[in-house]
């Protein structure tokens, strides 16, 4: 039996189930189309009632929204569409009240041109904070410093005529980069980290944190080789060997865990991207004295769910002294609905059962993203509808994220499906009334009943939580796996196709069924059935 860790006094996050939060479209307390942290206390008891440990609740701070709160103008002080700093104390004591731990996005590697700290550095060369930013000077004939491209489209640079210099931007103009290479800069995230620690969260999602340092010697980025894969952006011409992933993050994420370790069992986790993500994330976790765990974009922007793609990701973390702790995302606020992404419309009811049982089942932590609970598909929204700056920006090439943004249902027959009074930020999809979660409430055999009973598995199965995974199938339609830790071996089947197949030879079925998923049994599994037997 593989080595998996002791299961006691493990801290809370470990194996946690996570749940995200967009709060624009979770609920809108105040009528004005757009949720807020009210909204969010309100509904709490439903993701209570689901069984999770914790929420993640992206970005509610002062900010002008050109990128929906991940341009940030004041790091302590909450947006007045969302609320205030009362209503997040009493978000924070309703939920922990629910058993309910809170965490928040922090965005270190950029903040918005609006930020007080940017209209002090733009407006001289030599004020206390010239240096916060990332700053250079054009070259002789006056072009960029280097041939850097922004993810959004574009130079990675801007010209300032109040400095005579170009700052650096890696999204949006408007979201100029921190130097976080300087430590005073590093000194001003810590204290804002410090600010919300004592108003009670229980941890932190690092956004984008490969990208909160640069090459100082401004070196122009190579080529990227063309894999035929389409090119959206000039972005995806480069390889990004120096505009983002300097080594000196590590010794900054040292820091962070410094101070949260002052608080105790504080949960931190990065979201990583781009082609060294495993590599840096197994950087940014490794040890004892980095961040708790990391996530990437393996599955978020996979096309299809394949038994190999799920067995190669899981096996590049495994239960091995000085290794990371993994997080697992199917979606999130910034990629398309998994159900839309991986099966056909008609497969959809039994897709999404499956695919909630293999999220539970894998190793690491769990994160659901708002409205996976009920089959949320992607959201086509119309051109003269978008919100996202990114697709606005590559229409029609880029898809939109605003599809996955939309407003969550909660009534079928209350105006704007209970999430508002008034019309919404973004149109409900056309299919997700049918989804809403009185209608799921009151059906036994509901995705949502169902999600709450997989969670409520985990939990109860130590295996699940904490267990280590050995790889006993992957094959093009059938993924298995044992999950063990101390006397607990759970048996571990799916199949990922829409067909039936035989169960195979190899693997002993005898034992316990913990949960049976779209008719599976010993004889045949069929079309994307799932079971969980403990032997």
């Amino acid at each position: 039996m593989p080595n998996a860790a002791d299961t006691a006094d493990q801290p809370w996050w470990k194996g946690a189930v996570i749940y995200q939060i967009y709060p624009r479209s979770f609920q809108d307390s105040n009528h004005d189309g757009i949720g807020d942290l009210n909204g969010i206390t309100q509904r709490l008891e439903h993701i209570a009632r689901l069984g999770a440990d914790a929420i993640w609740i992206s970005p509610f701070f002062t900010s002008p929204m050109r990128d929906f709160g991940y341009d940030i103008a004041d790091y302590c002080d909450v947006d007045p569409i969302f609320g205030t700093l009362a209503d997040f104390d009493a978000l924070v004591a309703r939920a922990h009240e629910l058993g309910l731990k809170v965490t928040i996005d922090q965005v270190y590697a950029h903040s918005s041109d609006l930020h007080d700290w940017f209209v002090q550095s733009r407006a001289n060369r030599s004020g206390d904070k010239a240096d916060w930013y990332v700053w250079a000077d054009p070259k002789a004939d006056g072009t960029p410093p280097n041939n850097w491209q922004s993810v959004f489209g574009g130079p990675a640079w801007t010209w300032d005529a109040r400095r005579g210099q170009y700052y650096m931007h890696q999204f949006l103009t408007s979201q100029p980069q921190l130097n976080v290479h300087k430590g005073e800069v590093q000194d001003a995230l810590l204290d804002v980290m410090r600010f919300w620690l004592d108003r009670g969260v229980d941890g932190f999602r690092l956004d984008a944190l490969n990208h909160a340092m640069h090459d100082p010697d401004f070196r122009d980025n190579p080529p990227a080789t063309n894999d035929g894969s389409p090119r959206t952006r000039p972005f995806d011409y480069q390889i990004k060997r120096y505009s983002q992933s300097h080594p000196g993050v590590v010794p900054f994420v040292e820091r962070i865990r410094a101070l949260c370790d002052e608080y105790g069992a504080i949960f931190t986790v990065a979201e990583v991207g781009g082609a060294l993500a495993e590599e840096e994330m197994k950087a940014y976790t490794a040890g004892t004295n980095r961040l708790n765990s990391a996530y990437g974009f393996t599955f978020l922007y996979a096309p299809t769910l394949t038994p190999t793609l799920v067995a190669d990701t899981i096996n590049r973390w495994p239960d091995e002294p000085a290794m990371g702790w993994p997080s697992w995302a199917f979606e999130n606020h910034d990629a398309p609905r998994a159900l839309s992404r991986w099966c056909a419309p008609e497969d959809r009811p039994a897709f999404a059962r499956m695919k909630m049982a293999l999220l539970m089942a894998l190793r690491g932590n769990a994160i659901l993203y708002q409205g996976e609970e009920l089959g949320i598909t992607q959201v086509d929204i119309p051109f003269e509808r978008l919100q996202d700056p990114e697709a606005i920006a590559n229409w029609p090439l880029t898809l939109s994220r605003d599809g996955a943004r939309t407003p969550l249902p909660w009534s079928t027959d209350a105006t704007q499906a209970g999430f508002s009074s008034v019309e919404p930020w973004l149109p409900h999809g056309d299919d997700h009334l049918a989804l809403a979660v009185d209608a799921q409430e009151s059906d036994p055999h509901s995705l949502l009943q169902f999600t709450r009973a997989m969670l409520a598995l985990r939990k109860a199965n130590q295996a699940l939580r904490l267990g280590a995974l050995d790889i006993l199938v992957a094959d093009d339609a059938c993924l298995a796996f044992r999950r063990t830790c101390k006397d607990q071996s759970l048996l571990c089947l799916f199949n990922l196709s829409r067909e039936a197949i035989a169960w195979p030879a190899n693997i002993d079925g005898s034992g316990r069924v913990l949960t049976a998923v779209n008719g599976a049994a010993l004889c045949d599994l069929k079309p994307y059935a799932a079971i969980l037997i403990e032997q």
